[in-house]
């Protein structure tokens, strides 16, 4: 008889159900996974919140995080079950919370990745302090807000130095918005950014080793915003999205994000890629929802037969060799960069593993889709999201989504 080890999902979650269920749903159809002789067996439980001590056992071996980046009890607990007892985490706590929107910049301008300009001002009302006032009056320079924005142009975006969920984010067209969006800005600490005119503005979700660019429009309500469009890319700019998303990750060691990018012709330009909890809901993935969730679930199932462990240290030093190396143009340096982020997703036994060992699960999740138990589910969440006179018509816009994807995957 085969040894067994039977290994445990944690998820971490704030108030979604929809993807939960539908993780939870397809990690059952996964099944036994033998290795070498060795029988692999997968289950899941949502965690609770409350009192631990720092040398209780944990009993998940790989936490899936949805909520500790906003609420921080939960966020030190997982610091201790990746220090103390080797729980793997999709996304480190660690680098999240140092590694904010900020240092994330600053780390990806120096990789030479083309950051549009971005400027970081003070804070309009400084936090409480009693020393701020001192402080002050000794070191803070007075500056001009209107000629930083004059020298960075006209439209640009005001957003917090660590925001997420688009939280404070302005778009700034003249000085009245640049003075009022700053009076607003209260005790949040913002960055100025100049931006691009733009043809596309792409999002990429990547989980693992798989990404997923998509054609993002901010200007339309959520459950419109990703458009089905598979070729809105060129060549070139789709490599460059693929690449830059799984960069990003690699460098941090971030296993669950989404990075967005503003794209001119063959130019990729990131803007914003540091989102500890990326969206995943069924009513704003719609047609991308199965993929996103049986990547999860594919990564998750990996990391775990395989032993993966998470990497404490970065060594970012080797991503600075390339970008300090004059002989290398900006296309070699991103290539470059993207083979040591494959080495970090281990990519290529990735995708031989999931095809020697996960071969059918794809039509499982495509059966799934199919089913009355996905239609429930999305029933459900759209009774939970919309007014009831609302309801029928965005069920039906919804199912049709995914309905697409099922016809798509079975072409």
């Amino acid at each position: 008889m085969a040894d067994r080890s039977r290994h445990l999902i944690g998820l971490l979650l704030g108030a979604e159900e929809d993807w939960p269920q539908a993780f939870e749903a397809l990690l059952q159809r996964v099944g036994p996974v033998t290795i070498d002789g060795h029988e692999h067996e997968f289950g899941s439980r949502r965690l609770t919140i409350e009192p631990f001590d720092l040398n209780d056992p944990v009993r998940v071996g790989l936490v899936i995080d949805r909520l500790a980046y906003w609420y921080y009890h939960p966020r030190e607990w997982l610091k201790k079950a990746a220090l103390m007892n080797g729980t793997y985490l999709l996304n480190s706590p660690f680098t999240f919370q140092s590694m904010e929107k900020h240092s994330a910049y600053c780390a990806m301008l120096r990789l030479g990745l083309k950051i549009p300009r971005t400027v970081l001002v003070p804070y309009k009302n400084p936090v409480d302090n009693v020393r701020w006032a001192y402080t002050s009056a000794q070191y803070n320079r007075p500056f001009d807000l209107d000629a930083i924005a004059d020298d960075l142009g006209y439209p640009l975006y005001m957003k917090p130095f660590d925001g997420g969920g688009w939280r404070g984010v302005s778009r700034i067209n003249n000085r009245d918005d640049l003075h009022r969006a700053y009076d607003e800005s209260g005790e949040m600490l913002m960055h100025l950014q100049a931006t691009i005119e733009y043809d596309k503005f792409a999002r990429a979700l990547s989980i693992g080793a798989e990404t997923m660019v998509m054609d993002f429009r901010p200007e339309e309500p959520m459950h419109n915003r990703y458009a089905v469009s598979h070729d809105f890319l060129s060549p070139s700019a789709g490599h460059q999205a693929v690449a830059i998303s799984r960069i990003v990750n690699a460098f941090f060691g971030w296993e669950f994000n989404s990075c967005e990018m503003l794209v001119k012709g063959d130019s990729v330009h990131p803007i914003d890629y540091a989102n500890a909890c990326p969206d995943v809901a069924v009513t704003s993935l719609h047609y991308y929802f199965p993929w996103a969730i049986s990547a999860l679930v594919k990564w998750s199932v990996f990391s775990l037969a395989t032993g993966r462990r998470s990497k404490v240290d970065l060594h970012t030093e080797r991503y600075f060799e390339i970008a300090d190396n004059d002989s290398l143009d900006y296309d070699a340096k991103v290539d470059a960069y993207l083979a040591l982020a494959d080495e970090y997703f281990e990519t290529a036994k990735y995708h031989e593993w999931c095809a020697e060992h996960l071969g059918d699960f794809d039509l499982r999740v495509r059966d799934w889709v199919s089913g009355p138990d996905f239609a429930r589910l999305l029933q459900a969440t759209v009774a939970s999201t919309y007014p009831e006179h609302e309801q029928e018509k965005f069920f039906a816009h919804f199912k049709g989504l995914t309905d697409l994807w099922l016809a798509d995957q079975a072409g």
